[in-house]
């Protein structure tokens, strides 16, 4: 059976050589990275008041668009989901069979449509308006049908894709990401947006992980096992055993709950090998001035301390030196930090 002219995958002709197929490549980011220097020259009064109506809009952001213009506005709706702007995708289609009832009129709409023409989603206009909503339009063709129906246009100009045929969006979708991304991150930063915020939309991962804080991860309460340093040695066994969890440290603490000492398994084998009493002070045989961590500190600067000492346990101490915790390191293993430290 012949293969289907229009669907083989078979090249016609003879193959290019390695420098032809790299200078093809090279052509079409060229003509992508004019797309996003157009996008930026075409930067006036529409994105500005795209900027402000992100930043005052007192619902959520409904992302929507057709085809390939819908997929990079997933891709602009979770940008703006992950740096503090409340938002969610609306597919056109999905939109007319009840979809719309997840918008509200205090939504902001931002639609994208190169053409300005895409019959799915320009139909869709006057239904937004009579939700109250405002709409924003990401497009090239500023005097398209639903430009004349969008309260804000954001302009990409009239870009050449960079499909050989010049059909396929490519570099009009290249310069409606960075402009999503320009409107994102412009309102992230009008917002101020810290650190510690971005890592709330974040918790998973390595990123998440980068800005946890002593105080999200640390052992509390009986789960953090405390002597004085009066207490005789036996008494490691009762407060570590009394532990719910397992515990293989215990902090040493004065009579205002400062800490002063602190006394590892490790050290008490240690004591049993050289045939130490079990009846001997605490104050006699602990780790005075111990290394600790503050509770505001980086798990990240923590788990650095416990690799450099090579300890498994870290006390973890308020402004005022008193205890608050114990980071033990099967807890931050669990939690996804990785222990090896590299050279």
């Amino acid at each position: 059976m012949k293969a289907d002219p229009a669907t083989s995958a078979a090249p016609a002709g003879p193959q290019p050589g390695p420098e032809e197929i790299l200078e093809l490549g090279r052509a079409v980011l060229e003509r992508e990275g004019a797309a996003i220097a157009q996008a930026r020259a075409n930067l006036g009064a529409g994105f500005t008041q795209a900027v402000e109506l992100t930043l005052t809009c007192a619902g959520r952001v409904a992302v929507t668009g057709m085809g390939k213009a819908g997929i990079v506005g997933r891709k602009i709706q979770a940008t703006l989901a992950s740096t503090g702007t409340p938002s969610y995708a609306l597919h056109p289609a999905e939109a007319i069979h009840g979809d719309l009832g997840m918008i509200q009129p205090e939504d902001l709409i931002l639609a994208l449509s190169n053409s300005g023409e895409s019959e799915e989603l320009v139909r869709l206009f006057p239904v937004f308006r009579k939700f109250g909503c405002r709409i924003m339009l990401m497009t090239g063709r500023p005097r398209s049908r639903g430009a004349h129906l969008a309260d804000v246009v954001l302009d990409i100009g009239d870009v050449a894709e960079a499909c050989p045929l010049g059909l396929a969006p490519s570099a009009s979708t290249t310069a409606m990401l960075a402009l999503g991304d320009a409107l994102a991150l412009t309102v992230m930063k009008l917002r101020n947006v810290s650190p510690e915020q971005y890592a709330q939309f974040h918790p998973g991962g390595a990123l998440g992980r980068s800005l946890m804080r002593v105080h999200e991860v640390m052992r509390r309460e009986t789960d953090c096992p405390q002597l004085a340093p009066d207490d005789p040695l036996d008494r490691y066994y009762d407060v570590c055993a009394s532990a719910p969890r397992r515990a293989g440290a215990a902090a040493v603490v004065d009579a205002a709950g400062k800490l002063v000492g602190f006394f590892t398994d490790g050290d008490l084998r240690r004591l049993h090998r050289a045939g130490q009493p079990l009846d001997i002070r605490m104050s006699a045989v602990m780790t005075k001035n111990p290394k600790f961590a503050s509770q505001d500190d980086l798990v990240a600067d923590a788990l650095h301390t416990m690799q450099r000492y090579r300890i498994d346990e870290l006390p973890a101490v308020d402004a005022d030196h008193r205890l608050v915790g114990l980071i033990d390191i099967q807890d931050l293993v669990a939690a996804g930090f990785s222990t090896f430290e590299g050279p």
